[in-house]
């Protein structure tokens, strides 16, 4: 059924959805059964109606303009509202579904996500994963992702940002490392030491190093070297192979890929951290597969992460000079 809203057909904004989504009216065509000529004209009939240019049109593709892109957020927003609240009168927000398309950094992939997808799929498996592994930041819109998530958390309004956890900081060396060169008591010592350094793509800046001391937050910026760029797992490979020393999180440093290679120095100065959360569209309404994947990791992780707090505690309990630094 094809209703009319403020003179607009539903089906010719969902028409021009699809082509947004997909940056080709041919696409477009494909997915939804119709012809390329049916999908321009009816994209042509709500341009004509608004008064607008929705996209910019070559021979090779179609792009949203800047008025094309403020509609489509703000349709494909009141489009999942509408399939929400059928959703709940058929009650079918109990059983998500669809295809949930997802951005996650590499780090996060590997030594949080990858654990617990496989238990997210059992528990929903209506719900289809398309997943992105990149560090580079995404557009929601042109892209057509439901989730990433991140280090750090966005100040972009447009989008809402769950925090999943504070992933806690460590400085770990290999043992060949610490044989070689001694292992450092204090902060000032790593002036002394190959210290590896990260840099951020996001600012092209080099990440500084956080620490605690005596109750006092202390962020190092220290020079080195040997950098990395694009994926912080280059400068944790590197120290396990003797390169020198790095700070990265526990998560990374304590699994059973990199130990027992790797052992913590500085542990009186630890107590810092970084945020990771997931980001997805501001909707008013979230659609039930994209809250069903959110609760499922804050869940999840959060109880990673208490395991993690539990077992350190232990750790820490047993060793005078860690003691010291809390």
């Amino acid at each position: 059924m094809r209703s009319d809203l403020g003179g607009m057909q539903i089906g010719s904004i969902q028409i021009f959805c699809k082509a947004a989504e997909l940056g080709s009216f041919t696409s477009a065509a494909e997915v939804l059964g119709v012809t390329p000529a049916a999908v321009s004209r009816s994209v042509a009939r709500l341009e004509e109606r608004l008064r607008v240019q929705l996209f910019a049109r070559s021979t090779r593709q179609v792009k949203l303009t800047d008025d094309g892109r403020m509609y489509f957020e703000q349709c494909r927003e009141a489009i999942q509202q509408i399939e929400e609240v059928e959703l709940a009168l058929s009650g079918g927000r109990s059983t998500p579904s669809g295809t949930l398309k997802i951005s996650l950094p590499t780090t996060y992939w590997h030594f949080r996500l990858l654990p617990l997808l496989p238990g997210f799929r059992r528990q929903y498996p209506g719900v289809n994963l398309e997943i992105n592994i990149s560090n580079q930041n995404i557009d929601f819109v042109d892209q057509g992702y439901d989730l990433a998530i991140r280090l750090g958390t966005p100040q972009d309004s447009r989008l809402v940002a769950r925090k999943l956890e504070d992933a806690e900081l460590g400085v770990y060396a290999s043992s060949a490392y610490l044989a070689r060169r001694g292992e450092p008591a204090r902060l000032e010592d790593l002036a002394q030491h190959d210290c590896i350094q990260f840099i951020l793509p996001s600012t092209g800046r080099p990440m500084s190093w956080l620490f605690r001391k005596e109750g006092v937050d202390v962020s190092l910026p220290l020079e080195s070297a040997v950098r990395f760029t694009g994926d912080v797992l280059g400068c944790v490979g590197f120290a396990q192979q003797g390169g020198g020393l790095f700070q990265i999180y526990d998560f990374i440093a304590t699994s059973p890929i990199y130990q027992p290679d790797l052992v913590e120095v500085l542990s009186a100065y630890r107590g810092r951290s970084r945020p990771f959360c997931v980001l997805y569209p501001h909707n008013r309404h979230l659609s039930a597969k994209v809250r069903a994947f959110v609760d499922y990791m804050v869940t999840s992780i959060n109880a990673l992460s208490a395991q993690a707090r539990q077992s350190r505690g232990g750790a820490v309990m047993s060793s005078p000079a860690a003691g010291a630094g809390h």
